[in-house]
């Protein structure tokens, strides 16, 4: 029997570790992946998988719009979204759009596999919602945070600066090894050096600072501890956020 064929449009550690447990379970083929929604629909275009899972928030297009646009292609190409994301109104956008299927990180592989194998013999407009956690996971608070103080999405820093908030609200020691704990530990992870997350995280924190957002800063993260073009250090900042996620219950 031929494999289904699965194309991935998600982070590139989280693309990785999805074609390793495919492949380790045989009943699946991935035939392609990207971190580009521009990208990705022309390798779709081109591969035209039986199942794309994309996440929500991509560079060039989102996954709203290449939900629309893969259906568009009249190919019965069936879309799960995974997001950390919970909200009910880009749930309701993306099944109303034809998502197969919504799936709220951290999702367990086992049910996504159960999902797709429940999608073979069903149409693409199904649009059914799972995963759906009775609170918020640890990434969407984080995530809420770094958008709320104007850090972009699409940029590298975005998810290394991610990693090392929820390292530090599970593990707050690994703070003082910031250098030969926390950098190496998001390296390996992203398959990238240390010096590289390092750096990024730096350039995210000043994308945030450069933005002049300092009072929506200083509100988010409770303190007013930063005015002007003063910013904090990647280590400072990181413990800031997770101290709040902490005081809240994180």
């Amino acid at each position: 029997m031929n494999k289904r064929r699965v194309f991935l449009l998600e982070e590139e550690a989280l693309n990785k570790e999805l074609k390793e447990l495919f492949v380790k379970s045989g009943e699946f083929e991935v035939v392609g992946s990207a971190t580009d929604g521009v990208e990705g629909l022309k390798a779709i275009e081109e591969k035209k998988p039986d199942f794309v899972i994309t996440e929500l928030v991509l560079s060039g297009y989102d996954g709203l719009f290449l939900v629309d646009k893969i259906n568009s292609l009249g190919l019965g190409i069936k879309v799960i979204v995974l997001s950390v994301l919970s909200r009910e109104d880009l749930i309701t956008k993306a099944i109303a759009r034809g998502a197969s299927y919504y799936m709220v990180k951290p999702f367990n592989f086992s049910l996504l596999k159960e999902r797709l194998n429940d999608l073979i013999d069903v149409s693409p407009e199904s649009g059914k919602v799972f995963g759906k956690p009775t609170k918020m996971s640890i990434e969407e608070k984080i995530s809420k945070i770094f958008i709320n103080v104007g850090i972009p999405p699409h940029i590298k820093g975005y998810s290394y600066l991610r990693e090392g908030v929820k390292m530090a609200v599970e593990t707050p020691d690994v703070i003082n090894s910031i250098t030969k704990k926390l950098y190496p530990k998001i390296g390996e992870k992203y398959s990238t050096s240390a010096s590289k997350v390092e750096r990024a995280i730096r350039h995210a924190i000043e994308v945030a600072w450069n933005r002049g957002r300092i009072e929506s800063i200083n509100t988010v993260l409770g303190v007013r501890a930063y005015v002007g073009a003063e910013k904090p250090t990647n280590g400072e900042f990181i413990a800031l956020v997770a101290d709040k996620m902490l005081l809240e219950g994180a």
